[in-house]
């Protein structure tokens, strides 16, 4: 997947233009791969019962039966029976013979079953032990199939004396598993993967047991190299793996959330973006620089936060959140209340503080119901909680106050490019643009848009408008550059990044934009595998802006396609503590897990390194990465 499918200036419901790269991210080549290859099912806790006329049986009689040196201690009922059956046999020698008939393959009822022991066995030879071993098993099957579990226990029980076979410890796991004994499963169907490591039912049904006895980390680690062997052609087993990789991290993901700090902002790359999808209004008449303010302290602090958002800078967005509590702590804000409400929840927003965020938009309308740029941060909030249905209500309501609004529009343009609307998106981005055509991100994301609906035609004539109408934007030849390089127009797209690059350097020396540098480094590596000066790219975004989430993923993924997996772990979880919330925290772990089950799987199953490589995975990109 390509960063062309991000919305250019992100606001937080539509998410960070985080798109990984290079094939799209580990995480989602993983999901896509498993649901495009689905294939058959079968039951983890099944177990074969069929026996057909082309099996082995045991017979007891001819040259298979055992010699009587070696015959097991047969109990009384066994032996009357015996001479009962050796009397019928000399009655039928007197009568008259009758046409032979093929017998049909039995066998042996279960009550005539010989005693088995310890000691027992150690008087069979091993052929008779493998005799003995089958007769066992296929009874206990029988047993099975008739749902006589303790009876089908003791069975494969005596089967695996006479030969620890990796098919009975799992087929007594599933009686375990019929009788919901998880532990007992994790036992027999561990025996069963050390006798034979790529035993896939048995490892699909430890899986299981693990994930039954809430022990995600492992079920995950058994069903990844399941998938593995079966090269993800397993349905249930694929599905297991992306239940288990959010189950796992939203485990991990409730510790992060506990010991996070509530006040942390994000990147100042990702508030500048969130920032600039509103277009700027001028400072509220009354709050201008020259104002004294002295007798009022809270109008005082307002002004301050305002100023230190213009700087762009991580010190000034630190500097304006605080000043917007402090702000509304002094009150007397007379009107200027519900801006300041708004500023609030703004902060508290990208903070991730979303409960308190929408009460401080809640308090805001109800100061001004006209203030419809509150309706507009509200509806996104809903957006990024999930709730589609009240972002679009705040979205109407902001338009029955003033349908004379562009940001509106933008805003809304941007809910029906996430839900892949793009017709709609296209129209509300051009409805923008006629109320106002100096705003470029409506430009620029009407450009991305055409390029999703596949009017590239459109799209580059879009782009080339916004380069003459816009030309000292750099984020018009960022985002221009992203089409380029979808495309595989690699040098247009890097020449584009550079005369990003260089404006953001011109133009605002002390609060750049990264994005130019991770995406010539994507460029670079696309078209040439250039790990190195990839890598040194991203690591000058990291310098300039060092929680920057996009750096620190893309970074991540440059490590894994190199096999430096357990480099690119650190940067995948480095990438969860910089989350905002619980659902991008969960993403990022997500990520990390599947990466750290690979090194798990290759360390314990170092045979399936080559079955990855195999996959066309490699050694440095996550199973099911294509």
């Amino acid at each position: 997947m390509s960063r062309a499918s991000a919305a250019p200036p992100p606001t937080p419901p539509l998410g960070k233009p985080i798109a990984i790269p290079v094939e799209g991210s580990v995480w989602d080549r993983f999901t896509n791969w498993a649901s495009e290859n689905k294939a058959l099912v079968y039951t983890i806790a099944g177990v074969a019962v069929v026996v057909t006329g082309a099996g082995v049986v045991y017979y007891l009689n001819g040259d298979a039966k055992p010699k009587a040196a070696a015959q097991p201690k047969l109990s009384k009922k066994e032996r009357r029976k015996r001479k009962e059956a050796e009397r019928q046999a000399e009655a039928g020698k007197s009568s008259p013979p009758s046409a032979e008939q093929p017998k049909a393959p039995t066998v042996e009822p279960a009550e005539e079953l010989p005693e088995i022991d310890e000691d027992i066995v150690a008087t069979l030879t091993n052929e008779q032990r493998q005799e003995y071993a089958l007769l066992l098993k296929n009874s206990g099957n029988k047993a099975y199939g008739s749902k006589d579990y303790p009876r089908a226990i003791d069975l494969y029980s005596k089967a695996i004396l006479c030969k620890p076979d990796p098919i009975f410890f799992s087929n007594r796991a599933a009686c375990y598993n019929a009788q919901s004994d998880w532990e007992k499963v994790v036992e027999d169907t561990t025996a069963a993967v050390n006798l034979d490591p790529l035993y896939v039912k048995a490892l699909n049904r430890r899986a299981n047991a693990y994930e039954h006895l809430s022990q995600f980390s492992e079920a995950l680690l058994d069903f990844t190299a399941s998938c593995i062997i079966d090269e993800f052609k397993n349905e249930s087993s694929a599905n297991a793996v992306e239940r288990l990789l959010k189950k796992v991290a939203e485990q991990k993901a409730e510790g992060i959330m506990e010991s996070k700090n509530p006040n942390k902002l994000p990147s100042p790359t990702f508030v500048s973006n969130y920032i600039q999808s509103f277009r700027v209004k001028p400072r509220p008449e009354g709050l201008e620089d020259t104002e004294e303010l002295s007798d009022s302290p809270g109008k005082e602090h307002l002004r301050i936060g305002l100023q230190a958002m213009e700087r762009k800078t991580h010190e000034g967005y630190e500097q304006a959140a605080t000043a917007f509590e402090k702000a509304l702590e002094e009150g007397n804000l007379d009107e200027y209340e519900a801006l300041a409400y708004n500023l609030r929840g703004t902060f508290r927003c990208l903070r991730g503080s979303q409960e308190l965020a929408l009460k401080d938009m809640d308090k805001s309308i109800e100061l001004d119901p006209t203030f419809t740029q509150s309706y507009v941060k509200r509806a996104s909030m809903h957006l990024e909680m999930g709730n589609r249905d009240k972002a679009a209500s705040d979205l109407e309501k902001a338009v029955q106050q003033n349908d004379q609004d562009p940001d509106i529009y933008y805003h809304r343009a941007q809910l029906h490019f996430i839900h892949f609307e793009f017709q709609d998106a296209a129209k509300d981005y051009q409805k923008s643009i006629d109320l106002d055509s100096s705003f470029i991100f409506s430009h620029i994301q009407l450009g991305v848009t055409q390029y999703k609906m596949g009017s590239i035609a459109s799209s580059m004539a879009t782009f080339r408008r916004c380069v003459k109408n816009f030309e000292q934007v750099p984020d018009v030849y960022n985002y221009y550059g992203e089409l380029l390089l979808d495309q595989g127009k690699f040098e247009e797209a890097i020449q584009k990044f550079d005369t990003a690059m260089e404006m953001e350097k011109q133009t605002k020396p002390m609060a750049m934009n990264v994005l130019p540098l991770i995406n010539k480094a994507l460029a670079l590596f696309q078209q040439k595998n250039e790990f190195t000066e990839a890598e040194n790219l991203c690591e000058k975004a990291l310098i300039i802006d060092p929680e920057c989430d996009i750096a620190v993923a893309t970074m991540a993924q440059l490590l894994l396609q190199q096999g430096k997996v357990t480099d690119a772990l650190k940067y995948f979880e480095q990438a969860a503590e910089l989350a905002r919330t619980p659902g991008e925290i969960v993403n990022a772990l997500s990520y990390a897990e599947a990466t750290r089950t690979q090194l798990q799987v290759q360390e314990k199953y170092p045979q399936l390194a080559a079955k990855l490589q195999g996959m066309g995975g490699a050694a440095g990109a996550f199973p099911g990465a294509r």
